[in-house]
């Protein structure tokens, strides 16, 4: 694989220069110092790879990449055109920068100091709480549009020829006949445009206009959502939308948490708990807020909607208060309220705000098809000019040239029929109308109706995991006790062991206790005694129902209200009114570890938390209720037992606690997730050594992270292995079959997922996007220059490997071997990027776009895919269990990942074959009638006169070829069930040959035999009178027409009969009408049949013989499948 990318020599200066830099680099505080004999043997390979950076640049600072030369990517974009426009684009560049700069006027973004309910005390202004979705306004709707239609080639030619017919002396038709098409396709365009503008008008404007309630001295006040400010206090009802990004104060509910609802932010139905700030929770009355002098200390506004660092203080008191805040404390914008009332304070609004800042502006997509007729139009235009020069020359530039020039250019103007955008725009749509009406695949809408070509051109298709590949429903499969493992067919032993070992316990102190925990004084040392299966068991169970971050849910009950507080024995428990919620376990930073202290105090990590909590529930072991400071469970007997929750901390993949998260060998070769559950004693002095510890570190303003993750692994010593889980997140249907399918289709599939490597693994290698018996390279982290330049050697070194690399790695990758890693990626069979965010996905298709000049597809199901399926040239979105974000900003939605294959290899397949010969079609019929215009005027003197005027022109291009020539949509060069057996056909379609210079030359020469033919035929048949010439000539081009559309389809559909003798017959109807064009008693004789039927015979007899003789001596590949 590596020894394909060709190699630059590098003298043996510059390669001391980079052995120096390196071995500078890779020597940070704390970094593994590699033996001498190793870092020597490395750097003497250095030069085995391609560096992105000039020697000049290997000597500056890391910090300095962004403005460093890129030679290797830039000697091969490098053209001598490029060379001579060079400075005038930097000049223009330069300018437009400063213009935007100015305009704009963007101010740095940085910390602030909010104080509670006085916005007047912020020292900076801030942006305004509005929402602007809008793409244009007043003033720039019609040139925006406009210019969106207008920056094509074919239809900036539309545009001149048709205003060139407003001067007298180049008029050669009648207005009508060039404003008609052009009009029609500009009033469609900016009817869609300005109902989709007024929509998001609309819905700005409704979200802007909101209602909320304002705390003030004097009490409650409604502000509207574009009139909060930065240190407002806001109070949000249940079910009510979140305005600007606020600090949790206060709430309703007695465990001072609230659940909200992101589906609007990250894409995740999964309810989020929130944590009112202890400090202002526990003051007695709302209007106490104001009786305290408070501030908050935030960050400043970043893309990280999973993260957050703030300080609460309350300086009016002796010694002041002060509370670390971090997610848990926050409500960003766009989300809603789940459970209870809350008050918050604001601390970010408008385009600060975490949504404003991961919205990206959608591209207008174009499609590869029209990007290719845009070049094709392009090389007619040259055609056009050459003829029209040709005719002057050999007329001898007499008179005024250069008015003859034009109106020859005019005359020919049909070589670029102003037909085919029309004709296009249709066939797309009718496209999209047979995909959504397709029964194969229901529920399936298309929300972008100019680029369905593009699912036939497709290259590489990038996915999410959860919700895409997988079902995102975790099912409980094993539990292994080190000397038992328990499946799905023995979980009933499980049950029994449980209910055998809950009578074993003692009752708690009191009906109403708080607390069933027993002292946690330290035991006097005592001989182990091998516990039983069932207490072992027990344990286990016992751990997994305590260490999670679920919490059970309850309907309202009618007859009690809200806000009644009632005793905790006094709830209805029943498990017809419970529902489990918590945070999805993937796309965050990683799902929570809980550190519950009880004695013996459990240490465990909560995987796939909900999966766990409904599996203890059906052995026996229920959760009843979960707050801030206890945990109920309810054992097989009815007892509810109570547990004092103590301490919250989060975990992260980065700490790699081996005490905890360990991968147990066996079941992760099943495709499960694997989940250690340990246990440790804690004295009470040991738990209050750590209590202090970890509160300090939580109020860390400086590397608070750091400082708590070494608190917590602390405490990972000595601790009791208890059992290991395995929990299946099951596939999606049919994902397996799919994914096959799309490999033998020679698309490249690339995974990209936020979740942690080893789950990603695990997932790409059980849904076959790699195969078991393919060798994977997963890329150690890399954090510097040096680092990325060893890992990409020791990359490049291997074969046919799937490469597993994380969203840190890949950054400092993408920093300095931009180049060098994407031609690596690109040659590999699959590749799987975890620990991805949403602006790193958008940047991963992005590189691919410019590197590969391939199509791109991105599919996904959450709020965090939309960007890179906004990106992508394609976008496909899955209405599934993360709402409907991706789906809505999708060009595509489907309903399950299944739904893929038919989508690509039939649809994609037909839209862009039968677009490729209905662009091509309409293109033969203008070049066909302007040869015919040529020979007419070179055989009478060269005349600037029109062969055919008025109505014969619309018709031409309208009723009398239309319908035939429009049914090519309905063209299919393979049965649907051979394109989904044979994926192997759609390989062909992505080198573009069905639409290719070839066959457009191909198509030019046709055009040019049947012109000739056509016009000399008719010159040479005609008697007397020169309307015979044209009765013949336009005729036997109809007829021409009409018989090259029958030689073009390859599966006759009947209603293509139907268009066929439509037309044929609205001709015919016409004539009796068409008295200047036609002289009646000669339309009507023999002899003007027999000249029709030979000239007409002449030109399409030979292209028929020509189609059977290739379809027997070269037929293509899929019409042997059809035999």
């Amino acid at each position: 694989m590596a020894d394909q990318i060709p190699l630059r020599p590098v003298r043996s200066a510059a390669s001391r220069k980079r052995a120096a830099y390196y071995s500078a680099a890779g020597r940070g505080p704390g970094a593994e110092r590699p033996s001498r004999s190793l870092l020597e043997d490395e750097y003497a390979r250095l030069d085995e790879m391609p560096l992105m950076m000039s020697e000049e640049g290997c000597e500056n600072d890391e910090g300095d990449y962004h403005t460093l030369p890129r030679a290797g990517a830039a000697r091969r974009r490098r053209r001598p055109e490029r060379a001579l426009c060079g400075g005038w684009q930097s000049l223009c560049s330069s300018c437009c920068e400063w213009l935007i700069n100015v305009c704009q006027r963007k101010r740095e973004l940085s910390a602030r100091t909010v104080w509670l309910g006085r916005p007047e005390k912020c020292e900076e202004k801030h942006p305004r709480n509005i929402i602007k979705n809008q793409k244009y306004n007043v003033f720039t709707f019609i040139p925006g549009v406009l210019y969106e239609q207008f920056k094509f080639f074919l239809n900036l030619y539309f545009l001149v020829v048709s205003c060139s017919q407003f001067v007298p002396a180049l008029k050669i038709g009648y207005l009508y006949t060039y404003w008609a098409p052009l009009g029609f396709v500009l009033a469609v365009t900016i009817t869609r445009e300005a109902i989709d503008e007024f929509r998001r008008f609309q819905r700005d404007k409704e979200v802007n206009s909101q209602l909320y309630s304002k705390l003030t001295v004097r009490g409650k006040v409604q502000v509207k959502s574009s009139d909060i400010q930065v240190g407002d206090l806001i109070v949000v009802e249940k079910n009510q939308r979140i305005p600007s990004d606020m600090v949790f104060l206060r709430t309703s509910e007695k465990a001072g948490s609230c659940f909200i609802r992101t589906d609007q932010l990250d894409g995740e139905t999964d309810w989020k708990l929130r944590v009112a700030a202890s400090c202002t929770q526990r003051l007695p009355a709302l209007g106490d807020l104001f009786s305290i002098s408070a501030y908050v200390h935030a960050q400043k506004p970043q893309l990280d909607i999973h993260s957050f660092e703030g300080t609460f203080t309350r300086d009016d008191s002796d010694p002041p208060v002060h509370e670390s805040l971090s997610i848990e404390n926050t409500l960003w914008a766009s989300t809603v309220v789940a459970s209870g009332t809350v008050i918050g304070v604001v601390i970010y609004t408008g385009k600060e705000t975490r949504s404003v800042l991961n919205t990206s502006n959608p591209n207008n997509k174009v499609g590869l098809l029209d990007l290719e007729l845009n070049q094709l139009t392009k090389a007619l235009f040259v055609a056009l000019v050459a003829l029209s020069v040709v005719m002057v020359t050999l007329q001898g530039f007499v008179g005024p040239w250069y008015r003859n020039l034009f109106r020859f250019l005019l005359l020919f103007s049909y070589i670029i029929p102003i037909s085919l955008r029309v004709n296009l725009d249709m066939g797309k749509a009718a496209y999209g109308w047979m995909v959504m009406r397709d029964e194969s695949i229901p529920g399936t809408v298309v929300r972008t109706s100019t680029i369905p070509e593009e699912l036939g051109r497709l290259v590489y298709l990038l996915t999410d995991k959860t919700g895409t590949l997988t079902r995102n429903e975790m099912v409980f499969k094993r539990l292994h006790l080190g000397t038992v493992s328990y499946g799905t067919d023995t979980m009933d032993e499980i049950q029994g062991h449980v209910r055998a070992s809950c009578p074993q316990l003692p009752p708690p102190a009191g009906r109403n206790s708080a607390s069933s925990t027993p002292p946690r004084k330290a035991q006097p040392s005592a001989p182990k005694v091998r516990k039983s299966v069932s207490s072992r068991v027990h344990e286990a169970v016992k751990a997994i129902a305590l260490c999670h971050n679920v919490t059970p849910v309850y309907e309202s009950r009618a007859s009690v209200a809200a806000e009644t507080e009632y005793a905790e024995a006094d709830r209805d428990f029943s498990d017809e009114n419970r529902t489990y919620q918590a945070s999805s376990p993937d796309e965050v930073s990683q799902p929570p570890m809980e550190h519950l202290t009880v004695s013996p105090c459990f240490l465990g990590l909560r995987g796939m938390s909900v999966a766990l909590v409904q599996w203890t529930e059906s052995v026996g072991l229920t959760l009843v209720s979960r707050d801030l400071a206890s945990v109920q469970l309810r054992t097989p007997s009815g007892q509810v037992l109570t547990y004092s929750l103590l301490q919250t901390f989060p975990f992260t993949s980065e700490s790699k606690r081996m005490g905890v998260i360990v991968r147990c060998g066996n079941m992760a070769r099943e495709g499960l997730r694997t989940l250690v559950v340990a246990k440790r004693a804690l004295t009470e002095e040991q738990y209050q050594d750590f209590e202090s510890r970890y509160t300090q570190a939580k109020l860390s303003v400086h590397d608070r992270t750091l400082k708590v993750a070494a608190v917590v692994e602390s405490l990972e010593r000595e601790m009791q292995l208890l059992c290991v889980t395995g929990v299946e997140d099951r596939l999606q249907a049919d994902v397996r079959p799919t994914l096959e399918m799309l490999r033998n289709a020679g698309i490249k599939i690339w995974m990209l997922t936020g979740d942690k490597l080893e789950t990603a693994t695990c997932i790409a290698k059980s849904s076959h996007l790699v195969s078991r018996t393919q060798d994977t390279h997963v890329f150690r982290p890399v954090s510097s220059r040096g680092e990325a330049h060893l890992e990409l050697n020791a990359f490049r070194r291997k074969q046919d490997c799937a490469l597993v690399i994380s969203g840190d790695s890949l950054e400092v990758c993408l920093r300095y071997y931009e180049h060098e890693l994407m031609e690596l990626a690109c040659q590999c069979p699959a590749v799987v990027c975890c620990r991805c965010s949403p602006t790193q996905k958008a940047r991963i298709v992005t590189l691919l776009q410019t590197h590969t000049r391939r199509r791109t597809c991105a599919i996904g199901d959450g709020g965090n895919d939309v960007s890179m399926i906004q990106a992508a040239d394609c976008g496909i979105g899955i209405e599934g269990k993360e709402g409907k974000a991706a789906s809505l900003a999708a060009d595509f939605s489907i309903t399950q990942f299944a739904h893929l294959g038919r989508l690509l290899m039939v649809h994609g397949r037909r839209s862009y074959k039968r677009s490729a010969a209905l662009g091509q079609f309409v293109m033969h019929r203008g070049l066909l009638i302007s040869t015919m215009q040529a020979v007419f005027s070179s055989v009478f003197y060269f005349a600037s006169v029109p062969l055919y005027q008025g109505f014969l022109m619309v018709g031409y291009a309208t009723v009398y070829t239309m319908f035939p020539v429009f049914s090519l949509v309905l063209d299919q060069d393979v049965k649907p069930e051979v394109a989904m057996l044979y994926p192997e056909l759609y390989k062909d379609l992505t080198k573009g040959r069905s639409l290719s210079f070839k066959t457009f030359l191909v198509w030019v020469l046709i055009s040019i035999y049947q012109g000739g033919v056509l016009m000399y035929g008719a010159l040479v048949l005609f008697e007397s009178e020169f309307v015979h010439v044209v009765a013949i000539s336009f005729t036997a081009l109809i007829l021409t027409e009409l018989l090259m559309v029958a030689l073009t389809i390859r599966t006759w559909h009947w209603l293509m009969v139907v268009a066929e003798f439509l037309s044929l017959g609205c001709y015919v109807a016409s004539l009796a009408f068409l008295n200047e064009y036609f002289d009646v008693a000669f339309i009507t004789s023999a002899a003007f049949a027999w000249k029709v039927s030979a000239v007409t015979l002449l030109s399409c007899l030979p292209l028929y013989v020509v189609k059977y003789l290739k379809r027997k001596l070269s037929p293509p590949s899929y019409s042997k499948l059809m035999s």
